[in-house]
């Protein structure tokens, strides 16, 4: 990759958690290409402690912000323009939570208080820092917001709940605030739709290791790693993607332009015909009848 493709750059990082997580991965390469920013995420997850490591080593203040408050995203952004200088030039939102998951609750079972959390905290917050940002200006012309999502956006994965909604409300505002914010100051706004990723929340999702088989079977490059995110990420921060915008982007080693692979048919299935409701057509199909 070019050396010192973000020098000069500014920005904010939402989400870093651990090293596990996307947003630590890309706080580390954009910090590598020259970019400065500040790391922020919820009060309770600075009490885990790990995002100060990576403070110290990318050089970076960790702020803390409740994306689901205004005030205090204002307060964010007030602070980041002290701590650097003036406005900034990118933003991940690496932000995502449901409580329905994380209590086991089914999705015909949903609580839908926990909804209405599910839904602030992944996917309204986004528009909520957008907002504050389109309001104080806070971000300099040809700025870069890259919010991560999933497929389970427009596919249904029966484990994946009502982040399946939270998801799809996001690239909505994507695309909504894309549009005003491009109009306004050129502002690219997109998400990155992520192959499933060993991270803390997405292992949390139930099946997640059949989510990772099934997706590293059916796709010809294989799962995007977070690294791999990263490296898409600090592209799409450069000033190489001036013109793309409002774009859901599959990183997913092709997985979601695919029906089926060799390899699925030929190493993962272990199906002896156990969802047929037809006895005949299963033993057809199958090969199981017996002489």
């Amino acid at each position: 990759m070019v050396k010192d493709l973000l020098k000069g750059k500014k920005g904010i990082i939402f989400g870093a958690l651990d090293e596990n997580s996307i947003a630590w991965q890309v706080a580390e390469k954009v910090h590598s290409q020259g970019a400065k920013f500040v790391l922020s995420n919820a009060p309770i997850a600075l009490r885990k402690g790990d995002i100060f490591e990576l403070g110290k080593k990318t050089n970076s203040e960790v702020l803390s912000a409740d994306v689901t408050h205004v005030d205090e995203i204002e307060q964010l952004f007030s602070d980041t323009k002290d701590i650097l200088g003036g406005n900034i030039d990118f933003i991940l939102h690496s932000v995502g939570m449901s409580p329905n998951v994380r209590k086991g609750l089914h999705y015909t079972n949903l609580d839908y208080n926990y909804l209405n959390k599910t839904l602030d905290v992944s996917a309204v917050s986004l528009h909520k820092v957008l907002q504050t940002a389109y309001k104080m200006d806070f971000i300099n012309e040809w700025g870069s917001v890259i919010a991560l999502s999933y497929i389970a956006a427009q596919r249904t994965y029966s484990t994946y709940s009502d982040m399946a909604q939270a998801k799809a409300m996001l690239e909505s505002i994507v695309r909504s605030f894309g549009y005003h914010y491009g109009k306004k100051r050129k502002v690219r706004i997109n998400s990155i739709s992520q192959s499933p990723t060993i991270t803390t929340a997405g292992t949390g999702v139930g099946g997640f290791k059949s989510f990772y088989a099934y997706a590293q079977c059916m796709s010809p490059l294989g799962n995007a790693s977070s690294e791999d995110c990263a490296n898409y990420c600090v592209m799409m921060f450069s000033d190489l993607t001036r013109k793309v915008t409002m774009q859901n982007l599959f990183h997913d080693g092709g997985y979601s332009t695919m029906g089926i692979s060799e390899t699925l048919i030929e190493s993962c299935f272990t199906c002896q015909g156990e969802c047929f409701d037809d006895i005949a057509e299963r033993d057809r199909v199958m090969g199981t009848k017996k002489v």
